[in-house]
């Protein structure tokens, strides 16, 4: 059992960390992603994971605060699906 346990903690001692992992403000965001259009944005205010192991997640999430249309120009915040943010946009910071 204990080697179990042992094998679990040296496991997770050797995943590396994540320098996106605090929330931050939106005035503040790790990065900014606008649509095509310029109607869309998402301030990315935390990434849950390492993006080394986001992009082998199809399901991978990002905490943003996101102004579009249907937002009356303000900003809702929310978890966004990945996917859906890098289909569409680019990176703006």
């Amino acid at each position: 059992m204990f080697e179990r346990v042992n094998s679990i903690m040296a496991n997770r001692n050797r995943q590396k960390k994540n320098p996106f992992n605090k929330v931050r403000d939106k005035d503040d965001p790790y990065e900014i992603w606008v649509s095509e259009d310029g109607m869309w944005e998402w301030r990315v205010l935390r990434k849950y994971q390492n993006p080394e192991y986001e992009e082998q997640n199809y399901n991978a999430v990002w905490y943003c605060a996101v102004k579009s249309p249907f937002t009356n120009n303000r900003y809702e915040v929310d978890d966004v699906y990945v996917r859906n943010i890098k289909k569409d946009s680019k990176r703006n910071k």
